[in-house]
This record gives structure tokens, C-alpha cells and sequence, in this order.
């Protein structure tokens, strides 16, 4: 396959190889110079903010201040305990 560069440095690349790489307008490509001098091409895999959006559950319902306040209160008490427990001679 070839490409010809534009006056712009641009190149179109040709079907063959974009289906292959599965690559469409906006994605990233990476490029690699290897040791004998020829280059590598590989779709860029490179997480985004946007790549990122769902992949968390949401909680069912929104915590009002005091519901917060009562979880991390409780947090820090099973905490406080449990240090306890292990300074505890046996």
C-alpha cells in the first residue's frame, strides 16, 4: 500500500488500511520508529475523560448532608473500635 504526502504533510490513508486498523475521522493513530529504521502504525489507546463516562454505577438516590455526616460518623467509629481492638493486649 502507499500514501503520498500533500503539500499540508498530510496523508490520506488508503481503505484497506483503515478498516484493518479500525480507525474513523478523529481517532488517534500512533506511530513507532523501530531499530531497522520502518515504523509501526497501531490505533492510539489512549483513555479519555469521555472513554470513562459509565463505567461507574450510580447510586440509587442522591445522600443529604446529614445522611453523609451519619455514614462517616459510623466509618469512624467501626475505625476508632477496631484500632482498638488490635493495641488490646491479648
Amino acid at each position: 500500500m502507499q500514501a503520498t504526502i500533500t503539500s499540508k504533510a498530510q496523508i490520506t490513508l488508503p481503505k484497506e488500511l483503515r478498516e484493518f486498523l479500525a480507525v474513523k475521522t478523529g481517532d488517534k493513530l500512533e506511530f513507532t520508529v523501530l531499530p531497522d529504521g520502518s515504523a509501526r502504525v497501531a490505533r492510539a489507546s489512549a483513555l479519555s475523560f469521555s472513554s470513562l463516562r459509565g463505567m461507574l454505577a450510580r447510586p440509587a438516590r442522591a445522600l443529604s448532608i446529614e445522611e453523609m455526616d451519619e455514614s462517616v460518623g459510623t466509618l469512624l467509629k467501626n475505625d476508632d473500635q477496631r484500632i482498638k481492638n488490635l493495641a488490646a493486649p491479648e
